[in-house]
């Protein structure tokens, strides 16, 4: 049954606060907490003095430590651990396909805000459908970084079916109790750019269309969830850089998972990797019906 939350510890400061984020979320959910150890060591020749014994016990202390660190924080909480021999992506996308929520931790860039998806996360994002959350050391509940009670914010996109994302995103500011705020970028079709006598009241007229169909988006679940407080923010402009304005001070953003292909690797698409990569709170990743 798909109940747990599981997430990935490596003995990092990024994965110790990826697993505090994902305490706290299971206590909310009251379901069992799952710290799983995936790291590939490249045993030799890189590392020749250490051998599969010395992984081994590393790996059971970084377990062992990081339980006891959060029995401690959760006395009542349910832990479990499990220690797979695979690739990284792979088990870890194994362990997404048996849980509810994955979490992962995620370096910031330079110092600042944001995330640096590696190539594991990415491959483990890509490879699942189950709602990844990754997290960054700043947004450790016990640091400097936002709480639950902050509000959350989704991404959504009336082009798009959106019923899973939004169905996490109204679940978690309901078990929160906290507000949501739907946010929503729109733009004037290209062909505008070669009307020579453009009329300011068409690009309000879009406007408010534009909005009408989001409230229409949004109606449903503000009626399936009538305890959660709703605000909308919609504009003409990229929706990537006004998410990422909208996760300063975010307990958690939302966005869909729109992938697409190329002959240089798979891409989420220019808003998923613009909130990735430069938002101040955790992003959920929701991967599209």
């Amino acid at each position: 049954m798909k109940n747990h939350v599981a997430v990935g510890v490596d003995g990092s400061a990024e994965s110790r606060a990826a697993a505090r984020w994902a305490a706290q979320e299971a206590v909310l959910r009251q379901v069992p907490l799952r710290l799983v150890h995936a790291v590939d060591w490249p045993l030799d020749p890189i590392l020749p003095g250490l051998g599969k014994q010395d992984v081994d016990r590393w790996a059971d202390q970084a377990l062992t430590e990081t339980a006891q660190e959060l029995h401690g924080r959760h006395p009542r909480l349910e832990i479990t651990t499990r220690c797979p021999k695979g690739r990284p992506a792979a088990d870890l996308a194994a362990e997404a396909a048996d849980a509810a929520l994955l979490v992962l931790g995620s370096r910031g860039l330079g110092g600042l805000v944001g995330f640096l998806i590696g190539s594991v996360a990415l491959s483990t994002v890509v490879a699942t459908n189950t709602p990844v959350v990754l997290v960054r050391v700043a947004n450790d509940p016990d640091g400097p970084g936002t709480g639950t009670a902050a509000e959350v914010v989704v991404g959504v996109d009336i082009h798009e079916a959106g019923d899973r994302m939004l169905a996490f995103a109204f679940e978690e500011a309901e078990r929160r109790g906290c507000p949501l705020r739907a946010v929503h970028g729109w733009k004037m079709p290209p062909a505008y750019a070669y009307v020579p006598f453009f009329d300011p009241d068409n690009e309000r007229d879009v406007g408010r269309s534009v909005t009408h169909m989001v409230d229409d988006m949004l109606l449903p679940w503000r009626h399936k969830f009538p305890n959660v407080r709703v605000t909308t923010s919609v504009f003409m402009g990229a929706a990537g850089e006004h998410l990422v304005q909208a996760s300063r001070g975010a307990g958690l953003v939302v966005v869909g998972r729109h992938l697409r292909r190329s002959p240089l690797g798979v891409h989420l698409g220019p808003v998923a990797h613009a909130v990735l990569h430069h938002a101040a709170a955790p992003v959920a990743i929701i991967a599209h019906a």
